[in-house]
């Protein structure tokens, strides 16, 4: 891995360029809350199909996550900055506009990074992430407590024990996380939807009970399309064969 400086957040990133040369935009990869660029893009071999279309892929943890720098205030973890550290990734590697694909929180962070700096991406995918992106400002305070607990056996079964698990699961620093569940939050109104004018891919699975019928936001998007994938929960979502492909085919035509 690589690293570098988001205006003095130490971020940690991979540059993977096909091996049979360039075509079409780079790819900007932004994993979900708890998890980190390897379990959201590698192991489930987005990278792998990416660049065997011929597309340069980036990739890096988010603030707090994975090897890159660990915060411990809310306010770190404000979605401004998060779409910011994707931002300064592409200064850093000269790149001028690149598709973004964001799952869940990073579906989240990319919302942000299309309303901020529209003409630094071409097309977008929201992974994981439905109505829940306008219904709700994120995960809160419930998780971080969860995050905060004495062990994992001390916590009712629900959402923050589900949460719990998987960030003990991917070795996280449980305090950041929590910091980050408390600052990762905004609560998108229609009208910003509305503004949001790149082509949108919102793809989330039938099973997924975290975030939201794809449908609704796609409606709220001027170039909204949703994507149902079929018989996937919000975890099993993300190495869907049936989502890359999808994703793969609306990045092309866009």
């Amino acid at each position: 891995m690589q690293e570098f400086s988001s205006e003095g957040v130490r971020i940690a990133m991979i540059d993977a360029r096909p091996e049979r040369g360039e075509t079409g935009r780079p790819v900007l990869l932004i994993h979900g809350f708890a998890s980190n660029h390897a379990v959201n893009w590698v192991f489930p071999h987005w990278l792998k199909t990416l660049n065997a279309a011929g597309r340069r892929v980036i990739a890096f943890d988010n603030r707090g996550h994975g090897r890159s720098e660990k915060l411990y205030r809310p306010e770190d973890y404000d979605l401004a900055l998060m779409a910011a550290d994707a931002r300064n990734l592409l200064d850093h590697l000269a790149i001028e506009a690149a598709d973004i694909i964001g799952y869940s929180l990073g579906a989240r962070i990319a919302a942000v990074f299309a309303l901020t700096y529209p003409e630094r991406a071409g097309a977008f995918v929201f992974g994981g992430l439905g109505a829940k992106l306008f219904e709700t400002a994120g995960l809160g305070e419930p998780i971080a407590r969860a995050l905060e607990a004495p062990s994992l056996a001390s916590l009712d079964d629900g959402l923050g024990k589900i949460f719990r698990a998987f960030a003990e699961a991917t070795k996280s620093d449980l305090p950041a996380l929590a910091a980050c569940a408390r600052g990762a939050r905004r609560q998108f109104s229609a009208a910003e939807l509305a503004a949001i004018t790149a082509p949108v891919l919102v793809a989330v699975g039938t099973k997924d009970d975290i975030a939201g019928a794809p449908q609704p936001l796609a409606a709220l998007l001027p170039a909204g399309r949703a994507l149902a994938i079929p018989e996937r929960d919000h975890n099993r979502s993300v190495g869907d064969a049936a989502f890359k492909k999808a994703a793969l085919a609306f990045l092309e035509r866009t």
